[in-house]
């Protein structure tokens, strides 16, 4: 029970945090189509700061549970089984979502660039950007469910 309770939080958060990787592109696509409309660029910015400081939260909070299911078996052996004993789709998984962790940190990193008035790369360069995400998750979805190796 307390494994499915652990899973269960780690997959909410996590579904958290990959909206806000979702979107905080899309602000960032936006920024970039609105050049010379200060009142849109305010409010969007104001958005994207919002949504990224949400965004880092989320992904602490998945972080933490993710770790308990990870290694809390060695310090709850009776209440949460060792899922990666032997396996090493777990280290593709994990190597993924740290790819993930980056692009999101880039496009905050992009934000604060458009905050101090440095122009974005063009609308159609974010909107390529964008994409990255979900071929990454795709990916780890994969390894999830198939645990190839």
């Amino acid at each position: 029970m307390t494994y499915l309770l652990i899973k269960s939080l780690h997959l909410l958060f996590v579904i958290a945090w990959m909206a806000t990787v979702f979107y905080l592109p899309r602000i960032l696509v936006n920024l970039s189509e609105s050049a010379g409309e200060p009142a849109v660029q305010a409010r969007l910015q104001l958005m994207g700061r919002r949504l990224y400081k949400f965004g880092h939260n989320m992904f602490g909070i998945a972080f933490v549970f993710g770790l308990a299911l990870w290694q809390g078996w060695r310090v709850f052996p009776q209440s949460l089984p060792n899922v990666s004993a032997g396996m090493h789709w777990i280290d593709a998984k994990l190597t993924l979502v740290a790819l993930l962790l980056a692009y999101f940190i880039w496009a905050g990193r992009l934000l604060k660039r458009s905050m101090k008035g440095v122009a974005l790369p063009s609308s159609k360069a974010m909107r390529w950007f964008n994409e990255l995400p979900v071929l990454l998750l795709l990916g780890v979805l994969w390894l999830v469910i198939a645990k190839p190796f």
